[in-house]
């Protein structure tokens, strides 16, 4: 929807989205997946928002990723077809999966253990639906999967396939990405992702199962890697936005990050020299992820309204609507008013630590070129 508001008509607290930026960030990845020469399958999570969707689609992505059936729902709705519901399949969801299939949605599930698997077969072969499966691998010991060398690898890909589904592949996410920063290490956990999950495909297809697809995935991982041989497609979600886990990570610049928060300054604290903001922590959410890096951005960092870093200020701390802005080292500095540095009234933007979680918070995004919101995007939550 068209707007072409300035930002000082927008009420606050609101979410923007740098647009330049934005398909900045999507042409990066793509590029970059294309000279890897895989598939890139975009994780929707992150946005859950159909007109970024549109973006990376039209950027060259083949299909997205998402985490919840309502997502899958939603974007199927709006036209995507080709997509992957990453989060291992419980029982009382097939039904939701098969009547999105019934309706034509190329809907792939996956699953990581055997009791699923055969629930899946069941309820299949009672349907007279064949569902397409991936078997989640873990590659770096950090969240869901089987290990690639497990024998229940072998046990649930049989359960599929002699069940009577089709099984469409592996797929693996190296989440533990997110806990590095240097460029080695990064390097080598993205080859020991690639490395675990064709290893799995490997001995899915030596023991005579069907695995066509190798999936891997996430954006530290995907703009690491030197190769992908083997690999099939790739998925990445945060790198639409970027935030400051990832800026911290070494994948990005600030300059990079495309989501923020307008903010208004509404009062002050001069003797703790506190700025006080109308962004409390249910508008950048309660991630705290950059607390655990080497460099701590409080709830967010601190820019004008222009979307330029105020080097040194962050949000230090937050109750539900009320954010505090201070220096991120804790000094008062006897030259600086914080009153007339940060006047009521004045706008500001803040850089979220986790782009997916400062998301969540929103109904709508303003997308944002030449300081003019430009377009309202809906945007989208729940289960």
């Amino acid at each position: 929807m068209p707007t072409h508001a300035a930002l000082i008509n927008i009420d606050t607290p609101a979410a923007l989205i740098e647009r330049p930026r934005m398909q900045r960030n999507i042409a990066r990845m793509q590029a970059r997946m294309n000279a890897l020469g895989v598939r890139f399958r975009p994780h929707a999570k992150t946005a859950k928002c159909t007109a970024v969707t549109r973006a990376q689609v039209a950027a060259g992505a083949q299909g997205i990723t998402v985490s919840t059936l309502k997502e899958a729902e939603q974007f199927f709705a709006d036209g995507v077809t080709d997509i992957l519901y990453a989060v291992g399949m419980v029982p009382h969801k097939l039904p939701q999966a098969l009547a999105l299939r019934r309706k034509g949605c190329d809907l792939k599930i996956i699953t990581d253990n055997a009791a699923a698997a055969t629930a899946i077969a069941e309820f299949g072969r009672a349907q007279g639906e064949v569902f397409d499966v991936l078997i989640e691998v873990d590659t770096d010991g950090h969240r869901s999967g089987i290990k690639p060398d497990e024998a229940a690898l072998i046990t649930v890909g049989r359960a599929l396939h002699d069940g009577g589904m089709r099984l469409a592949g592996v797929m693996t996410h190296a989440g533990g990405s997110y806990d590095l920063n240097t460029p080695d290490a990064l390097t080598a956990l993205a080859e020991q992702e690639r490395a675990g999950c064709v290893r799995a495909a490997e001995r899915l297809r030596a023991e005579g199962l069907p695995c066509a697809v190798v999936s891997v995935g996430s954006t530290p991982t995907a703009l690491s890697a030197r190769s992908l041989e083997g690999v099939t497609e790739v998925r990445a979600g945060v790198y639409v936005f970027f935030d400051l886990v990832m800026h911290n990570v070494g994948v990005c610049s600030t300059d990079d990050i495309a989501l923020s928060v307008l903010t208004t300054v509404i009062g002050h604290q001069a003797d703790k020299g506190w700025a006080i903001v109308d962004a409390g922590w249910m508008a950048m959410s309660r991630d705290r992820g950059t607390q655990k890096q080497p460099r701590d951005y409080g709830y967010g960092q601190v820019c004008d309204v222009n979307g330029n870093v105020l080097d040194g200020y962050v949000l230090t701390g937050a109750n539900q609507e009320h954010g505090i802005l201070s220096r991120a080292d804790g000094q008062l500095q006897s030259d600086v008013d914080i009153a007339q540095r940060f006047p009521v009234g004045m706008q500001l933007r803040i850089l979220p630590n986790h782009a997916c979680a400062t998301g969540a918070q929103y109904g709508e995004y303003h997308a944002v070129e030449d300081g003019v919101v430009k377009e309202t995007w809906a945007r989208f939550g729940g289960w």
